[in-house]
């Protein structure tokens, strides 16, 4: 999803139908389909899926590394169990089979999306490399290389602040941030009024909730009533701010995520 660049999942549930009293003409050619999740975070999934599904067509049909299999699992328990074999395709109750039965439709493959394949690579990398902890030292780094002087705490219980930034030479010119940093799965509305609830008792001016796997539909509620005063980054975010400033980070932290400019057509 271009929104929030976490995926949908969901179930064909009529043929092709054409509009045509639709006054958009992009909205004219119609499948309908039940949408059962649509906040699985990309970090659920791993890289060999990433790469199928990124292909640059509309409709496609993965078929390499058990793809459907994994699929239905991700619809089942959010979790993909990577490449195994599987005996039988994971299945939900009254569902019909998603199998493709005929192999008229394009591979994936040969179609790949380059820019957002490089884009999970990175992610891939961050997630591994970063987990726990050091992707709070990862952000530090990233903030400092905004300009910002941050004091991060240690390892362990944090009463809810993992890192103070502010500006000026002790950090304590506004803006005066309050960093808050999750690497697990998706973020809880808890979370987010517990960092708000931080950012009013701390005097600080703005709260950033680092969220690597997303937030819940709740959360993202409780953040939109609070936009000026708090700002969340997923993974796509921290990504992006690596891409911005990667010249500017520390070199062990560049030795541990190696990365390189390419140029290329823009076909």
């Amino acid at each position: 999803m271009k929104t929030t660049k976490q995926i949908a999942l969901g179930r064909v549930t009529s043929g092709y139908q054409y509009m045509a009293d639709e006054v958009d003409p992009d909205k004219r050619h119609v499948v309908r389909v039940q949408w059962l999740m649509t906040d699985l975070p990309r970090s659920a999934v791993k890289q060999d899926l990433l790469f199928s599904l990124g292909s640059a067509l509309s409709i496609f049909a993965p078929s390499k590394n058990h793809a459907i299999s994994r699929l239905e699992a991700l619809l089942a328990t959010g979790i993909d169990p990577g490449q195994l074999p599987f005996q039988t395709a994971v299945k939900i109750p009254g569902a019909k089979s998603t199998i493709p039965e005929e192999d008229d439709v394009d591979e994936p493959e040969l179609h790949t999306d380059i820019v957002e394949v490089a884009r999970d690579r990175i992610s891939a990398r961050i997630a591994e490399e970063f987990a726990g902890h050091e992707l709070t030292a990862l952000i530090t780094a990233i903030l400092e290389a905004e300009g910002f002087t941050c004091t991060m705490s240690p390892p362990g219980a944090d009463g809810g602040i993992d890192i103070v930034a502010g500006r000026g030479v002790l950090g304590m010119d506004s803006p005066r941030v309050i960093v808050q940093v999750k690497s697990g799965g998706q973020t809880g509305d808890s979370v987010v009024r517990d960092l708000s609830g931080v950012v009013h008792t701390q005097g600080a001016d703005q709260g950033l909730l680092v969220a690597w796997g997303g937030l819940s539909k709740q959360a993202r509620g409780t953040v939109h009533g609070q936009q000026f005063r708090m700002r969340v980054w997923a993974a796509e975010d921290v990504v992006d701010a690596v891409m911005r400033l990667y010249e500017n980070l520390p070199e062990d932290i560049r030795s541990r995520l190696p990365l390189k400019r390419v140029w290329m057509l823009a076909e």
